[in-house]
């Protein structure tokens, strides 16, 4: 089965490209809405969680002595200012429908994120970029991302990321890093692959939903995650493809 509905995960750092241009580097945000805009027009129903990190991380400003929920409520803010430059150029530049939806309340440029209109937008084929994490602090958008997918009930997550799949270990500092193209929920967690979070992975397990994992800097590969390539690496309960969860 190749997945219709489909949740892709970017960072707030992805939207910033190569040259680490803040907040964002314009080149990067159109051309990963132009590979949105690309997989929607085959028909793909998308949702987009939407990270803060190229502005403000919770967890880095409580580090410095922040509380941590005001901490975590200025990253949440950082992903909704990330979701509006995502929602004006798909639909600026890409001629997309879609609508900016959070889960922290600000009624003057967001939608609220109810589920039942989230699943409307999509059947309208609309795209929606989900913001504002799950709302509450101490929650990751990695978390955010699982918890949207399992509500919407998306067939698959598709998270973009610096690296090309996942490793038996840390490919920046082991040379020897082995990359693998299929592995189970349960080592990525019993080994904390770090390429999701533990909590994420741990609701994704539960509800049996798919993650890809991918490279964003690889031209094309958000079209090709989003349609069912088989690129990066599929986190799931075993190790080997099958019908149900080949994308």
């Amino acid at each position: 089965m190749r997945p219709k509905r489909i949740v892709l995960k970017l960072s707030g750092e992805a939207l910033t490209g190569s040259e680490k241009q803040f907040p964002y580097d314009p080149e990067t945000l159109l051309r990963i809405a132009e590979e949105i805009r690309d997989a929607h027009d085959k028909g793909r129903e998308i949702a987009v969680v939407v990270g803060g990190g190229n502005i403000f991380r919770g967890a880095k400003g409580a580090s410095h002595g922040m509380n941590r929920t005001m901490a975590d409520q200025f990253g949440m803010l950082a992903t909704i200012q990330n979701g509006i430059a995502l929602v004006d150029i798909l639909e600026r530049k890409c001629g997309i429908k879609t609508r900016l939806m959070s889960g922290l309340h600000v009624a003057d440029v967001a939608e609220p994120y109810i589920v039942r209109r989230a699943i409307r937008h999509l059947e309208k084929e609309r795209v929606i970029v989900l913001a504002g994490g799950t709302g509450n602090p101490f929650c990751t958008t990695d978390y955010a991302a699982a918890l949207r997918a399992s509500e919407i009930e998306a067939q698959m997550i598709a998270k973009a990321t610096n690296i090309d799949g996942v490793y038996d270990k840390d490919p920046r500092t082991h040379t020897d890093a082995i990359c693998l193209p299929h592995v189970t929920y349960e080592k990525c967690i019993r080994d904390d692959l770090m390429v999701m979070d533990t909590e994420a992975f741990a609701l994704c397990r539960s509800q049996q939903i798919p993650v890809r994992i991918f490279s964003l800097r690889e031209r094309g590969a958000i079209t090709s995650a989003l349609t069912g390539a088989e690129i990066g690496s599929l986190v799931s309960s075993t190790t080997e493809p099958r019908d149900s969860i080949i994308i």
